[in-house]
């Protein structure tokens, strides 16, 4: 019997974490989009609301939880139909995992509706439609955290293919978010296709070094592994006071900052939550001298993915 109506939340979340594009990324806490969903009668899906950041279409074919929630109706042979409420926490364009986490609370709470019937890798691969729709690529960086929580690697895309990473318990996040919209799309559409062997070897070598620390609770090897040497340099000139930001935030204490998605959010890891203060006061007063408008968030990395809240 499946249920009526319910209420969940996706997180914020954290991808490519420095050198691992489109392969590595976490859940924040707090920050997030909740959705309140409920089954109908009448056929089709109807965005009934839009609360929160953004301005973002109710038009089910042109928003992400209307393609999400319209792939698993027909994957369920379903006649019947869905009435959606968004309340978005994430300003789409953050960097943040906006429309993931609008396509993983879909996900999750269709699933739910449905008494479970997909399988937690399915429902990240219904949630990834939302990212296509998005942003014309369906990557997974962001919508399995939000779906799982934790730290997570995409091993593989073809098949499918995710792994949860343990992370140290005092394993903190800063994140500043200058309030510039920048588009996934345009972020994407700016990086190199080819990429020479030898700055590949380094990639790798950080992407591994990364891993390891996060399994040994190796917190300097964790900081010193997070350079990218491949998106970043592009992508930092579309943020205003990059250089400036990720000083500030070294000089902090941060073990190490990098470019949060597709930007223009900062995000910088810390070893406890005084040092992720002290980046977050950093960053504020580097914004400030810089005439940047910002939201400054700390968070622990989030244990929890997508769930019910009502």
């Amino acid at each position: 019997m499946e249920k009526k109506k319910i209420k969940a939340f996706a997180p914020a979340s954290v991808a490519n974490v420095g050198c691992g594009f489109d392969v590595l990324g976490f859940a924040m806490d707090k920050v997030g989009d909740s959705l309140e969903i409920e089954l109908t009668s009448q056929a089709g899906i109807q965005i009934q609301a839009i609360q929160g950041q953004g301005n973002l279409s109710t038009d089910p074919e042109k928003n992400v939880c209307g393609v999400v929630a319209k792939a698993m109706l027909d994957k369920l042979n379903h006649q019947g139909g869905l009435n959606l409420q968004l309340t978005k926490g994430i300003l789409p364009g953050s960097g943040l995992g906006s429309s993931a986490a609008s396509s993983a609370v879909t996900a999750f709470a269709v699933n739910e509706l449905f008494n479970r019937p997909f399988t937690e890798l399915q429902l990240v691969e219904f949630a990834m439609l939302g990212e296509k729709l998005a942003s014309g690529t369906a990557h997974a960086d962001n919508v399995a955290p939000a779906l799982m929580g934790g730290f997570v690697a995409v091993r593989s895309y073809e098949p499918l293919d995710i792994i949860k990473i343990p992370f140290p318990d005092e394993l903190y996040c800063t994140v500043i978010h200058p309030k510039i919209e920048l588009r996934t799309e345009l972020s994407r559409n700016i990086l190199k296709q080819q990429v020479p062997l030898k700055t590949a070897i380094r990639q790798w070598g950080n992407v591994a070094g990364l891993i390891a620390g996060l399994y040994s609770d190796n917190y300097e090897l964790i900081g010193r592994s997070l350079t990218d040497y491949i998106v970043e340099p592009v992508r930092s000139l579309l943020i205003p006071g990059y250089a400036r930001l990720t000083e500030a935030a070294f000089l902090a204490g941060a073990l190490g900052s990098g470019i949060s998605g597709s930007g223009p959010s900062v995000f910088s890891l810390c070893k406890g939550k005084e040092t992720a203060n002290d980046v977050a006061k950093a960053f504020q007063e580097k914004a400030i001298l810089m005439g940047l408008p910002f939201d400054v968030y700390v968070s622990k990395i989030s244990k929890m993915g997508c769930r019910i809240i009502e």
